[in-house]
């Protein structure tokens, strides 16, 4: 894997080609060697949570996408492992519910942005409104990319509030994708995790595609951008998501924040006193 990690950014305005994008890349690293590299990103994840949640200047927000069993769950119980329980959030967004649809798309998004300090992790999102219900034609193309617009202005307005918004597809083939799904159906512990409804999914897989293509190519942008990430290979997978939120973080040139307490010399000769 390349050290950089905007080898796997899908430029701002840029007409992303899935197609062209392969989806079992490994940047060139064997397992073994991404698993060593994954342990000191997940280390190195956990002390700069530690710093963003004493700063509570910023806020991260990571977007998960992709097709089903590309490896969302997954990406989160590997690679967020080592963050504290305090100052993280996971959200999932599902079919919204009648009070949800009551209101705009984003309102239920809105809600629960990660507050300064904070990691948000969306295993599914806003993304949802222009991908599924344009599938399922539910919503236009012209409808879908009013949303994307609208979106845009969303995670801009974040960003300038101090919330870091990184946005990954989880990119996996057709065939791996079977693969997984054969897995899961033979496995007791996993299987309770697939439905009928997700075989029908499977059957639209070329429309899922062109819409992720158009959402990804209309929606990433400098400040907040998409990472297609290859992810046939669950352990690279794990290793780019990893190096990109270390460098996202590092990047925000974080401080530990001065103690509210009078200095130590003063303190000592207090408790010396009394």
């Amino acid at each position: 894997m390349a050290k950089n990690s905007k080898d796997t950014l899908a430029p701002a305005d840029d007409a992303v080609s899935l197609k062209k994008i392969s989806p079992s890349g490994t940047g060139g690293l064997d397992e073994d060697a991404a698993k060593e590299l994954l342990k000191k990103d997940v280390e190195r994840l956990a002390e700069l949570h530690d710093l963003l949640y004493a700063s509570r200047k910023r806020a991260l927000l990571i977007v998960l996408q992709g097709m089903d069993t590309s490896g969302k769950d997954g990406t989160v119980r590997h690679v967020l492992q080592g963050l504290s329980p305090q100052g993280t959030s996971v959200h999932s967004f599902k079919q919204p519910t009648t009070e949800e649809l009551q209101h705009d798309f984003l309102w239920r998004i809105h809600r629960v942005v990660p507050e300064l300090g904070s990691i948000g992790i969306f295993n599914r999102s806003h993304y949802e409104d222009v991908l599924v219900t344009r599938v399922h034609g539910q919503i236009t193309g012209g409808r879908a990319h009013e949303r994307m617009r609208a979106i845009r202005q969303f995670e801009h307005h974040l960003e300038s509030e101090g919330v870091v918004v990184r946005k990954f597809f989880l990119h996996i083939s057709e065939d791996e994708q079977a693969k997984r799904i054969e897995e899961r159906l033979k496995d007791p512990h996993k299987r309770w995790k697939y439905s009928a409804a997700d075989l029908a999914e499977r059957k639209l897989w070329a429309d899922y595609q062109d819409a992720y293509e158009d959402a990804i190519r209309r929606t990433s942008t400098k400040r907040s951008p998409w990472y297609v990430i290859p992810s046939d290979h669950k352990w690279y997978r794990n290793l780019a998501v990893a190096r990109i939120l270390v460098d996202t973080l590092e990047g925000l040139d974080l401080s530990w924040p001065e103690p509210d307490v009078p200095p130590l010399k003063v303190v000592e000769a207090e408790l010396e006193e009394s």
